[in-house]
């Protein structure tokens, strides 16, 4: 079975399709304006969360409450291997989280 939808009747009168193409053109303008208000709004939201960010990483500097180092800055130790082991012991049933 297929879904038809009825054929679109329009209108011969000149008056009519003008203001419908007008309404349509208005719908859009609106739609459009919409779109770049929540944009604006998005933008701006963003500008104050990464302003706000910054001006609480300088106050942490500044009271010498700096974070911990970068991943980058430590030295490395060859000796050391990275990552989260978990130690087996025998007769004892192991637990993953």
């Amino acid at each position: 079975m297929r879904f038809v939808f009825p054929p679109v009747r329009r209108s011969r009168n000149p008056l009519v399709r003008a203001l419908s193409l007008v309404a349509g053109l208005a719908l859009l303008g609106v739609l459009l304006v919409f779109g770049v208000v929540v944009l604006g709004v998005l933008v701006a939201g963003g500008l104050v969360f990464f302003a706000v960010r910054q001006w609480k990483l300088a106050a942490a500097r500044a009271n010498g409450a700096v974070g911990p180092q970068p991943q980058a800055a430590r030295p490395k130790d060859p000796d050391v291997l990275e990552g989260e082991f978990v130690v087996i012991q025998q007769g004892r049933p192991v637990h993953h989280h």
